[in-house]
């Protein structure tokens, strides 16, 4: 038996490639995207190890241009849901019960081939699946999918070191059980690496899944999960089911091993989750965890001594970087009248300048927002915006879904701090602004932490340093990830982890410790060596 205790070193970050012209890492992405374009593939479930195909199927399509098919899918019926229920419960035992190091060695493992062989791979179906640009991919689903993979090895190890204290006639221990029964996990479409750490981050722990990837990410979610069956994953302790979120979610929700929820999408999805969660709690063997991360209306707020270039710089990329549809994007702001209008200026020269179109082209900053339905909502917006003598579109405003689903960064200003944009999700390319008064600075401050319902990312501008933790302080709730001097998107795994509060969901941090405790049941065991042989106490013999 080995019984040696591993010491694993705090990883460093992926390095981001920067994939210039003729670069060795730019001809092999734009010959794999190629090869993907011309080699439509098949889609299976794969339930304890093995593929399965139903009579149902799907399509998958690229969003920059709908009438290509990229790949064929199949869906699950309540069978299949079913069979990878029994097939997550069947590798429970062995899974949960190997070394951690040895499931340690697994995820690292999916690193390397993440890192090397298969990066072309994972990024090339980013970018034609989700519509992501090079970079854009790049930095979610190689750089962060390795990160959380490292991090999390590296982050169970300090876990696992946690043990109380032993007294005199005792041995005290820690044990770091998964959770009984299996972890459903629901992907979101915006982020490859939120997919793998679903997965992966209570598979660390040693619990197994039944994982339901969204429809618009199957691509790189497939390939996924067959880089972590190429690392040495076991059969069953992930089963990947494509199909209808209500079907599969209604299955899974009714078993009842059900452990655990591990999601990322809508706060209306989480919420009725948790409902039907809480409308079953007699019928589970355990409480499930419910971990999530919903939605956000996250805010930018510019303090009369900021820095305009900075602000319009940080604001433009914050907003529209990947169309909008990152979890973090920036979607309202508050700017001091006294500086308006140099924000204004540069923001309207950034828009005029950046390049929107097919992610083939890599000079286009914005690609297409995800499908039909995103469109639809997003121009629904900006459409009020125009009809309203409230509001001013200042940049953008159009849309076009004839070949790809288009929608224009756009700009709105408007006079009324509470207007619909200003107050609901959009997860898209708008902008909102309002400017108030430098002399209102207080009242604004409110405004901002009061309009939203959510609390997950904020940032705020100020050259003077005093004000900006004056304003981190009163905004205190209003964001799980709080920004100074810098947009409020791009947490880094290990550096910044991740999650908010209010109705942005629990908070439960991934990229960090935090997350990882939560997929874990601890049992203390107390061993005494010299058991009491008397049932008096002392002072009773005198």
């Amino acid at each position: 038996m080995n019984n040696a205790i591993y010491n694993f070193q705090l990883p460093a970050n992926e390095p981001v490639l920067e994939y210039k012209n003729e670069s060795p890492e730019r001809k092999q992405l734009e010959a794999e995207i190629q090869k993907q374009i011309l080699n439509p593939i098949e889609i299976p479930l794969i339930i304890g190890g093995k593929e399965v195909r139903t009579s149902q199927t799907g399509q998958v399509r690229m969003p920059h241009n709908h009438s290509h098919v990229l790949a064929t899918y199949y869906k699950a019926t309540e069978k299949e849901v079913q069979m990878a229920i029994d097939s997550s419960l069947a590798a429970h035992r062995i899974w949960s019960d190997l070394s951690w190091t040895v499931r340690a060695s697994i995820l690292l493992k999916a690193a390397e081939l993440i890192s090397g062989k298969y990066r072309a791979v994972m990024n090339a179906a980013t970018m034609l699946g989700q519509s992501k640009n090079m970079y854009q991919a790049e930095i979610d689903s190689v750089c962060e999918t390795i990160d959380f993979l490292k991090f999390n090895a590296y982050f169970v190890s300090q876990i696992y070191e946690m043990q109380p204290r032993s007294a005199f006639n005792q041995l005290n221990k820690m044990e770091f059980r998964p959770l009984e029964g299996f972890v459903f996990t629901v992907s979101p479409f915006n982020f490859t690496s939120i997919a793998s750490n679903l997965n992966m981050a209570p598979v660390m722990m040693g619990n197994v899944t039944v994982w339901k990837p969204a429809t618009t990410s199957l691509l790189s979610n497939y390939y996924l999960m067959k880089i972590f069956q190429e690392a040495g994953l076991p059969d069953g302790v992930i089963n990947f089911v494509p199909g209808s979120g209500a079907l599969i979610g209604k299955v899974a929700l009714a078993s009842p091993d059900l452990a655990g929820i591990h999601f990322t999408g809508s706060n209306q999805t989480f919420n009725y989750l948790w409902k039907e969660v809480a409308s079953q709690l007699p019928h589970y063997k355990s409480y499930p965890r419910l971990i999530g991360e919903t939605g956000g209306k996250n805010f930018i707020f510019v303090h009369p001594t900021a820095e305009p270039k900075e602000v319009a710089v940080n604001a433009y990329r914050g907003a529209f970087e990947y169309q909008g549809q990152k979890c973090s994007a920036v979607s309202r702001m508050y700017v001091p009248v006294s500086l308006w209008p140099e924000v204004k200026e540069e923001l309207i020269r950034i828009s005029e300048d950046a390049e929107m179109g097919d992610i083939l082209d890599p000079i286009n900053f914005i690609n297409a927002v995800i499908d039909e339905g995103s469109f639809d909502n997003c121009m629904n917006y900006i459409d009020y915006a125009k009809d309203s003598a409230e509001a001013e579109i200042i940049a953008g405003g159009k849309g076009n879904k004839s070949v790809g689903y288009y929608v224009e960064p756009t700009l709105i200003v408007t006079t009324n701090p509470k207007f619909k944009s200003m107050e609901e999700e959009i997860f898209g390319p708008v902008l909102t602004i309002f400017v108030y008064e430098d002399k209102k600075l207080q009242e604004t401050i409110n405004l901002c932490n009061t309009t939203s319902p959510y609390g997950l990312t904020g940032a705020v501008f100020a050259r003077d340093r005093v004000a900006a933790s004056a304003m981190c302080e009163q905004l205190r709730y209003a964001a799980g990830n709080f920004y100074i001097n810098d947009k409020p998107t791009g947490a880094i795994v290990g550096l910044q982890p991740f999650g908010g509060s209010r109705a942005s969901g629990t908070n439960d941090k991934a990229g960090g410790e935090f997350n990882l405790i939560r997929w874990i049941s601890p049992r203390t065991i107390k061993e005494t060596f010299q058991p009491a042989t008397e049932y008096r106490y002392c002072y009773m013999m005198e």
